[in-house]
């Protein structure tokens, strides 16, 4: 290691001597799981000045994890702490020597001179934009790609699918390069991984850390994917493989599923270390497999999550509270090109609802704003003749909602369309259903409520959860990567809720969202999944992913939109947006707390290359297909700085936890979350009519999720909604050294003292009884935005980032 100083020797600063790890062989104790510390003697005249890098060369065979570098007691400076989070490859691997600065903050134009060429050559590195060819693990590069390799058309023609990005028709964020090489087939997509082979490039660093919790969850999706789901495929050959009532799905939660005696069960016991098998599958041999935990949605109540009362609840505390909007004129019109796609106007009547008012009339009820509407139905309408053709029968769907006086929510009506078999281009047929409990009406009335939760959760895993956060994230980390310094303040300000999020990303693309993967395997739009997201992708607006607009154009926050004391929402026990919102104001004070201390001016915003360079890059490369809209702000301001930022954090922490810690809680009980459903609404006089006027329940059942898919989907969420160990919370830092800047530790400071308060208002919240959506007939509190939890299952606490 070498230390580099401050003081002037050219234009890179006096280079000190070289000094070693000391004790490297006979390790120190660990500071934690799979930590040591490690001693070094530098060799330095604090007359020359004070130290700002270090240069790190690993001359050993393998690469170590490089937490932080202190020098203690430095003469007039004391304590110096070098942030570095880094792997450090064998010198060999690189070109050029590893750099780490001191945790200093500074704008490109006051870095220390000796300082500069080092910083602007570690951004030149990281941008990696004259590396060619297939990135190795060692390769630090942050540069952007098409996502054109979810298919695999050299193995088949069905696995084809079209390259998102770079196009008019298929718009997308940009995603991380590999450098693969091109497809035989299509010389657009790019070759992909073998189907065993996780080892998908993302930057070293972006990777999952290295506690055993991490490398579990990374095992575990592989062997999803690799090996339930053929075990799975085996069994459903050998047995008759459905649920004939909700009975039989309750089983998975209480003994798991027979497993016949196959061979394809041995050949896994050989392949995957048996305590690996044992917690996977939940057995002990090959009797029975699966045993799930139990959903909290269904802890307290096995049946509360059939009531009219839980269905619409959970579209203001479940794990989709993003679609719910205000509903401005009835019947409901439709947005799409009537050229296109027909008279696709509600079918809804005042007769449908007038009756259901609580004696008012339709126009009290929308001047009052009493009126909501759970929307479905443009989303879907242009996919659902090609989502039908793949065996999934699905409706596009509108569903009426009543806001009562106790802030609780009375479904009205719901409408389900198919296009009209005389084309798209003639509309769509409609039919309406109206709220019932009993006989032929009431089974009716259940499955027309589970077609429409059939469309959310689709909606839910590919738009508000895939798209919304995991694949609009992305683009901000590469271009943070390439254009901020370490050295710069809104790189401090940004890293932390980066963590991870590349290498999830990458691992989906190779397992979950690819051509024949899991999700295609599970969620009702199948092989149109991810043409859909960039469908919906075309409306994507990076000003509105912020919490208070997306409130307003939804309709449901009005009031002065430059005043928050001034502003109100209509559903006053809306959990996520109370909540939210609450958390929202908390990451805008600090964020514009700690931007005030670097930018005091519009000018000093505008002053700062970097930053210009990083938002260019965001706008006009990762986000390139949206390059020209009008709403993306200038960057001339310190207010578009710190609004710009704070949704950021905003997306990645609290919006990502509220969409995805709660699948597992309220979906983890199929039957509340189905995925899919495999027939229409039975007409009369068919024979699914009169099963369904018999036994209601395993209509129900043999309509939604199959339980090869429910298996495989309670597989995967289970996984997505476990928070690992190691994790760091909002208002959590890996180092408390992160910075130098007392100013900035004490704005954390304020913000996590902020963040405690609103935890304790969220108890509080939950606790009123006045407050029907906080818990609901399940009884299940809603704690999504609650910051910090502990491991596992719990249905709570904010990651800084996207990492699962």
């Amino acid at each position: 290691m070498h230390v580099c100083a401050c003081a002037d020797n050219g234009d890179r600063g006096v280079v000190g001597q070289a000094a070693y790890l000391e004790n490297y062989i006979s390790l120190l104790p660990s500071l934690a799981a799979g930590e040591s510390k490690y001693n070094v003697t530098f060799q330095w005249d604090a007359k020359t000045g004070i130290p700002g890098a270090v240069i790190v060369k690993n001359h050993h065979t393998s690469q170590f994890y490089l937490k932080t570098l202190t020098i203690d007691d430095f003469p007039g400076k004391g304590r110096i702490v070098f942030v570095c989070n880094s792997w450090v490859y064998p010198a060999d691997k690189y070109n050029y020597d590893r750099v780490f600065f001191a945790n200093n903050t500074y704008f490109r134009a006051n870095t220390p001179a000796p300082l500069l060429p080092y910083r602007d050559d570690e951004l030149y590195h990281l941008k990696g934009d004259n590396v060619t060819g297939q990135l190795q693990e060692w390769d630090r590069v942050y540069n952007y790609a098409y996502y054109n390799d979810l298919g695999n058309p050299d193995w088949s023609p069905a696995l084809a699918r079209p390259v998102l990005g770079g196009s008019a028709e298929y718009p997308y964020p940009r995603r991380g390069k590999t450098g693969r090489p091109p497809t035989k087939t299509d010389p657009n997509s790019e070759s992909r991984l073998p189907s065993l082979s996780l080892d998908i490039y993302v930057p070293r660093d972006e990777r999952f850390g290295h506690l055993k919790m991490a490398d579990f969850l990374t095992l575990a999706v592989k062997a999803v994917a690799q090996s339930i789901l053929p075990l799975l495929e085996s069994i459903s050959n050998a047995t008759p493989f459905e649920f004939n009532s909700f009975d039989d799905v309750l089983k998975l939660y209480e003994g798991g599923i027979p497993v016949p005696n196959i061979p394809l069960f041995d050949e896994l016991r050989q392949k995957i270390p048996f305590e690996m098998l044992k917690e996977l599958l939940r057995t002990e041999g090959n009797q029975r497999l699966l045993k799930l935990p139990k959903p909290q949605v269904i802890q307290a109540d096995e049946w509360a999550w059939r009531t009219d009362e839980e269905f619409t609840r959970e579209m203001l505390a479940g794990v989709n509270p993003l679609i719910i909007k205000r509903l401005d004129v009835f019947p409901p019109v439709s947005k799409l090109d009537p050229t296109k796609y027909g008279n696709q106007n509600s079918t809804i009547t005042s007769a449908h609802i007038q009756s259901n008012l609580d004696g008012l009339t339709i126009d009290q009820a929308l001047k009052d704003n009493r009126l909501f509407i759970l929307d479905h139905h443009d989303t879907l309408i242009p996919y659902v003749n090609r989502i039908n053709s793949t065996g999934n029968k699905i409706y596009a769907s509108r569903t009426l909602l009543f806001l009562k006086e106790d802030s609780t929510l009375k479904p009205l009506a719901i409408e389900l369309s198919l296009p009209s078999p005389d084309g798209e281009q003639h509309g769509a047929v409609s039919d309406v259903y109206t709220p019932s409990e009993n006989g032929i009406e009431g089974a009716i009335w259940q499955l027309a409520k589970a077609y429409v939760a059939v469309n959310d959760s689709g909606v839910h895993q590919i738009i508000s959860h895939w798209l919304n956060t995991h694949a609009t994230m992305e683009p901000f980390v590469i271009a943070t990567n390439r254009q901020l310094s370490a050295l710069h303040p809104i790189n401090k300000l940004l890293s932390p809720h980066y963590r991870d999020t590349m290498n999830i990303n990458a691992l989906a693309r190779q397992t979950l969202i690819n051509a024949g993967g899991i999700l295609e395997l599970t969620v009702f739009p199948a092989r149109y999944s991810m043409e859909m997201s960039s469908y919906v992708y075309k409306s994507w607006n990076f000003m509105e992913e912020a919490l208070p607009a997306d409130l307003i154009k939804r309709g449901i926050l009005v009031g002065d939109g430059e005043h928050p004391d001034k502003q109100q929402l209509l559903i006053k026990d809306y959990p996520y947006a109370v909540d939210g919102l609450a958390i929202w104001h908390a990451i805008e004070t600090w964020v514009s707390d700690y931007c005030s201390i670097y930018y005091p001016s519009d000018a000093a915003v505008q002053a700062d290359a970097e930053l210009q360079a990083w938002w260019k890059e965001v706008r006009e490369v990762g986000h390139g297909d949206k390059k020209d809209e009008p709403w993306w702000p200038e960057m001339q301001a310190v207010s578009e700085l710190t609004h710009a930022c704070t949704t950021i954090i905003w997306v990645a922490s609290a919006l990502h936890a509220a969409v995805n810690f709660g699948q597992y809680p309220y979906a983890g009980y199929m039957p509340n979350g189905p995925t899919i459903s495999r027939r229409f609404m039975p007409a009369p006089g068919t024979v699914e009519y009169d099963e369904l006027k018999t036994n209601p329940d395993k209509a129900f059942v043999r309509t939604t999720t199959g339980m090869l898919q429910t298996i495989l989907v309670l597989s995967l969420i289970e996984i997505l909604s476990t928070h690992t160990s190691d994790e760091k919370y909002l208002g959590q830092r890996d180092t408390p050294e992160w910075t130098t800047d007392q100013s900035a530790l004490r704005a954390f400071e304020r913000f996590n003292a902020a963040l405690a308060q609103i935890e304790a208002d969220i108890v509080k919240r939950n606790r009123d009884p006045s407050l029907k959506n906080r818990n609901g007939p399940v009884k299940m509190p809603y704690t999504l935005l609650y910051r910090t939890s502990e491991a596992g299952i719990t249905a709570k606490g904010i990651p800084n980032s996207v990492s699962i």
